[in-house]
């Protein structure tokens, strides 16, 4: 047995393995002890290998699927190895000493999961491919539980961008790509080959081109094949649901890297959990398929103004009409997950539940249809949507008379399929029915005529149908001519067989194995059906996720009092009465009211340098426009009283930094990166939020910092933007950039207390408040009373030498400054370019050194 195991294991690799024996899985050495500790479970042992005891735990198969989902969520990959013939057959071949063959039929990974009990309703569990074809790097995505498949093309530079967008569970690459993703599973470079991965989607889709689909380039085509010989290892062979492809085109979604979407919070907060996230403030779904179809929507906002109104439509009817919303949502509400169902249908996975959810699912998608194709007013966008709902009226009432009402989830049983719909299992189940009926007779039969009143015909999986006597009677049932057959001695019972009983068994055994038979034939068949049909299940899935998505939105808008935003390809941002929707949810929670705040960027005046105190509103305020323009170009309602959004491209938030030690990073290394990120990629069309830059070194440093980078945003960038600092001295940026505009957020102190208005007010701000917002964070009266008596020493300082500032207004603008030092380092390289070092002497060449440190200092 253990030769079997390690020839497994071997096969297994880097993967945790499930090795069967009898009703349990077993795990032995290192698999073992990694297994124990996740799962808490006892570490024990058995034999020995290598003069040393073999360490093993074990999990019950019945309940394998609640260990799994711990294991994958612990970072585990884990190797399914079954019994693949029966004890029987093992016999057959190789003697009664024959070990059953088993084999690995299937490895369970963090992006193949497509169980209903591993997977998280409200989130998709992404798999991706990525890898590199003649500097353009190639992306494939595919939710297996669902089937959908996305391809795109990205420069390597947005490839991190890209990858947080599809928050991917598990990303594969070739093996030897220097540039692979941190984390990801190594693949053979031979199966991201462009040509292999279009022969792959051919065959999976059955067609000789992939025209039909689209245009997709040859790094899209690598990646893809990638993928699918992925998932073709993991399955052993057996591909799950995958859909037709769709190319993702470039340009089309607003970009945000990892720091973005960390700083906004936007799937997840900085607990690391959904609570407190911008799509738990949002969600308002009523089915799993909505809610994750809102989250891609919020990770992937638009940038085509067309694209984002025709989804706005929808909102807006839906908002303008309660009646309808709460109909719509209560028909909703009552649907399974089809697309989910259909995954595992097709996967070969299924369930008769998976049947019987996708006839209950596909029949309320037509009551849907009915419900909006009476109404008269329709938007263009539903119109679209209305045919995908229908079309399914044979499939349905094929399920409704094949299965029966509440299918089990497992088939091994029987059970599930309806009374009416074959005759000859029906008169399988009759027989099955009445020779049970005939066993009983015969036990009542048994007591008369043996005047044994304890008599009991009972059945195990050993000895079948057989009657048992407590011992104490035994003798009458021991007799040549009673007609019982001894089976068995226990304890305090005899065990014994007779011929009829033996007869009525058998007529069970048979008839009820043929009716299993006779079921899991009808199942193969119902499966089929739903395999045939699996692109236009699939649309019907993707049609009710997007009307509860809008329903959701709607239902949103008209809680909160959002208002429809306008969306313009101008570079502007109007927003009034902006409000934080998360910020906002969590002080209403407490009673209280969220201060809302007006924003107006445009050409003329597109950066704002925003100050005051901490505590006061800066950080909120900065991430609540960020958000607003988010959502509105997500295709929903935004908090606000009214919002004109002028297209942006691209999203970049720099507010809070923390270390990043796994990769050697301080704090402001952090900071650095992703500023210089935004400086390097940042259009005219883009919107920037940046909070306190520089305040990670040195007060000389930072302030330096802060201004080159505010001059660099106005001056070569030109994007909006909203720049928080606690450096006073930016203000007199103003004085030379026209289109930057300072404000500060509101304080007062009161009787020695500090009161936080959280208002928004124009121009600088008068003091920071440091010390107060100290006193209200509890630090020690002495500690404040000493931070002052420093203070005050400082502040004559600043005022005899004219500040940190001092001579800050004679320094020229950033591009003069850039021209000056390029001139500079020009003449040298010039110099330096044209010198034959080899023929230098050693006292030529240190003159030489001499005269070009002067010239470097002028």
């Amino acid at each position: 047995m253990m030769a079997q195991y390690l020839a497994l294991k071997q096969q297994a690799g880097d993967c945790l393995l499930f090795y069967r024996m009898g009703d349990f899985f077993e795990l032995f050495f290192d698999d073992a002890k990694i297994a124990a500790q996740v799962l808490d479970i006892a570490l024990t042992s058995r034999g020995e290998h290598g003069g040393a005891p073999i360490p093993m735990c074990g999990v019950p198969v019945h309940s394998a699927e609640g260990y799994l989902a711990r294991l994958i969520k612990a970072g585990c990959r884990v190797a399914i190895a079954e019994q693949v013939e029966t004890p029987e057959e093992a016999k057959k071949r190789g003697g009664s000493k024959a070990l059953v063959a088993r084999d690995i039929v299937r490895f369970v990974t963090a992006g193949t999961l497509t169980e209903e009990a591993l997977l998280e309703p409200r989130r998709a569990n992404v798999l991706a491919a990525v890898c590199e074809v003649r500097g353009a790097i190639g992306i494939a995505a595919c939710d297996i539980s669902t089937g959908r498949m996305e391809l795109e093309e990205c420069a390597p530079d947005e490839m991190g961008a890209a990858l947080a967008r599809l928050g991917a569970s598990e990303v594969v690459a070739p093996e030897s790509w220097e540039n692979a993703p941190i984390d990801c599973v190594s693949r053979p470079n031979r199966s991201f080959g462009s040509d292999e991965g279009e022969t792959r989607l051919k065959a999976v889709h059955g067609v000789s081109t992939l025209d039909g689909f689209g245009q997709f380039s040859r790094a899209m085509l690598a990646a893809a094949g990638g993928l699918v010989a992925y998932l073709d290892h993991v399955g052993r062979g057996a591909l799950p649901l995958i859909l037709p492809p769709v190319a993702r085109e470039a340009g089309t979604h607003m970009a945000m890297d990892e720091a973005t979407r960390s700083s906004l919070e936007i799937l997840v907060s900085s607990s690391g959990t959904r609570r407190g996230s911008l799509v738990e403030a949002i969600d308002r779904c009523v089915t799993g398929a909505g809610a994750r179809l809102l989250a891609e929507d919020l990770s992937a906002p638009l940038t085509d103004t067309r694209a984002i109104n025709r989804r706005l439509e929808l909102v807006s009817w839906l908002h303008d009409d309660p009646l309808l919303r709460g109909d719509i949502r209560g028909i909703l509400r009552s649907l399974p997950d089809v697309g989910r169902a259909l995954g595992r249908v097709v996967a070969g996975r299924g369930s008769p539940r998976d049947l019987g959810q996708l006839r209950d699912g596909l029949s309320e998608a037509r009551r849907l249809h009915d419900v909006l194709r009476a109404r008269s007013d329709r938007p263009g966008p539903l119109d679209e949507m209305l045919p995908s709902l229908s079309g399914h009226g044979a499939l349905c009432d094929l399920y409704a008379r094949a299965l029966v009402p509440a299918p089990p989830t497992e088939r091994s049983q029987g059970g599930y399929i309806a009374e009416g719909y074959d005759a000859a299992l029906d008169e399988l189940r009759r027989v099955s029915g009445n020779a049970r009926r005939a066993i009983a007779a015969l036990e009542a039969k048994y007591r008369d005529d043996t005047g044994v009143a304890a008599l009991k015909i009972r059945h195990n999986g050993v000895l079948g149908y057989f009657i048992e006597v407590p011992a104490r009677h035994a003798d009458r049932l021991m007799a040549p001519e009673s007609g019982f057959t001894h089976r068995q001695t226990m304890a305090g019972a005899v065990r014994f067989n007779a011929l009829a009983l033996h007869e009525e068994a058998s007529r069970i055994a048979e008839s009820g194995g043929h009716a299993l038979a006779a079921e899991e034939a009808h199942f193969e068949d119902l499966v089929g059906h739903a395999v045939r049909a699996k692109e236009a299940i699939a649309a019907t899935a993707a049609a009710l996720a997007r009307i509860d998505v809008a329903a959701g939105q709607a239902e949103r808008a008209a809680e909160g009092g959002w208002a429809l935003p306008r969306v313009v390809d101008e570079p502007c941002l109007e927003i009034t009465g902006g409000r934080h929707p998360v910020v906002e949810a969590a002080l209403a929670a407490k009673g209280e009211r969220f201060v809302a705040n007006d924003c107006c960027l445009h050409p003329q005046d597109r950066l704002w340098l925003v100050g005051g105190p901490n505590m006061g509103g800066k950080s909120t305020f900065l991430r609540q426009n960020a958000l607003i323009v988010l959502l509105a170009q997500a295709g929903g309602f935004v908090p606000a009283q009214a919002a004109t959004i002028g297209l942006v491209d691209r999203l970049f938030s720099r507010v809070g930094a923390s270390d990043n030690l796994a990769r050697g990073r301080s704090t402001f290394m952090v900071e650095m990166v992703e500023t210089a990120a935004i400086l390097s990629q940042a259009t005219e069309r883009s919107f920037v939020i940046l909070d306190e830059v520089g305040r990670g070194t040195s007060t000389y440093d930072g302030l330096s910092l802060a201004w080159a980078v505010a001059e660099a945003i106005h001056s070569i960038n030109r994007c909006r933007c909203l720049f928080a600092t606690h450096y006073h001295e930016l203000s007199r940026l103003a004085e030379a950039c026209d289109s930057l505009s300072l404000h500060h957020v509101r304080a007062r102190e009161w009787k020695g207390d500090l009161v936080l208005l959280h208002e928004l007010a124009e121009g600088p701000a008068d003091k920071s408040y440091g010390l107060a917002v100290a006193r209200l964070a509890g630090v020690p009266a002495p500690v404040i009373k000493r931070a002052k008596s420093v203070l005050e020493k400082l502040e004559k300082g600043r005022a005899a030498t004219g500040g940190l500032a001092a001579g800050l207004d004679d320094l020229p603008l950033f591009a003069a400054a850039i021209e000056a030092a390029e001139e500079k380092v020009d003449a040298l390289r010039e110099r330096l370019n044209g010198l034959d070092i080899d023929s230098l002497s050693p006292r030529e060449a240190l003159d030489l050194l001499y005269q070009l440190k002067a010239q470097a200092n002028g």
